[in-house]
């Protein structure tokens, strides 16, 4: 039976996988959190991954809290970059496909057109610096690595826009969501899929580098909260507003929709548009 290793299973990431994982028999998943696997510490990153033997390891560990890690340097690299590349490393060691995930947040927002995988990066946040950092230390520490980046990501579990937009549209009648911010929001449940199920194709063809995954379509944080607003049938007034009306310790970028020709055709999925996923993510949370 293959095994697979997830990191940060407790993320949105994670925990998707966990349920989707209930499913695939034929694999036995071993979940870890930073209270069963400390990923920072090498030793028992080669120790953890020796031991186990794993088919594949996937690392949904990531430091996200994006203001945060404007004054958190430190631990966003420790766990962004130096963790990974811990990961990675054993992984190249003891022979596991490594599956890694990044963000939209490694580039600078000036695109005009989506954005490929070899386009030039420019992060402007600790956050996109630290996950570029880590791309870069994964790829080095072991060039069979397959990388997803991706966008937007929520999910009906842990905590995200989505839920934060249901509850402030049910506390006040006035919300301003920032309109000038455009890319495209990501069901983590999509994402999990496209992960588990390109694995052992990626595991035969050899397949590894950078591929970009969101759902399909465009959208500002605007589209998506009154997206949010009218599934759930709610009546709040929301004002589109303007980055500079809103500002915050990390700068975002403006223009991040990613160019999934690759994965589409490297692997031959489907890919939903980001609404309906959205529909489907918001009847379970709902029904909670």
């Amino acid at each position: 039976m293959k095994k697979i290793l997830i990191t940060g299973a407790g993320g949105q990431l994670g925990s998707e996988i966990r349920f989707l994982s209930a499913a695939l028999t034929d694999r036995q998943f071993i979940f870890t959190d930073y209270q069963e696997l400390d990923i920072t510490d090498r030793q028992a990153v080669l120790s953890f991954v020796e031991q186990g033997q794993f088919y594949g390891l996937i690392n949904c560990a990531a430091y996200t809290a994006v203001d945060k890690a404007e004054s958190d340097t430190e631990k966003a690299y420790l766990i962004n970059e130096t963790g990974a590349m811990h990961l990675a490393e054993a992984a190249a060691k003891f022979n596991a496909k490594f599956v890694h995930i990044s963000t939209d947040f490694i580039f600078d927002g000036t695109h005009s057109r989506p954005i490929l995988e070899d386009d030039k990066p420019g992060p402007l946040s600790v956050y996109g610096a630290s996950k570029l950092a880590g791309e870069l230390a994964v790829q080095k520490a072991n060039p069979e690595s397959l990388i997803f980046r991706t966008s937007w990501v929520y999910s009906s579990f842990g905590g995200n826009f989505v839920k934060t937009m249901l509850r402030l549209c049910t506390e006040r009648e006035n919300l301003s969501v920032i309109y000038d911010q455009i890319g495209t929001p990501t069901y983590a449940r999509d994402l999990a899929q496209v992960i588990l199920g390109t694995l052992d194709t990626a595991v035969e063809k050899k397949i590894c580098g950078v591929y970009n995954y969101s759902d399909e379509g465009v959208a500002s944080w605007y589209d998506f909260a009154v997206a949010i607003r009218d599934i759930a049938g709610l009546k709040t007034r929301i004002a589109a507003i303007e980055t500079s009306q809103y500002p915050t310790p990390a700068t975002r970028p403006k223009y991040s929709v990613l160019n999934k020709k690759k994965v589409k055709e490297t692997f031959g999925i489907d890919i939903p548009y980001w609404r309906e996923s959205l529909v489907a993510c918001m009847k379970l949370i709902t029904a909670n």
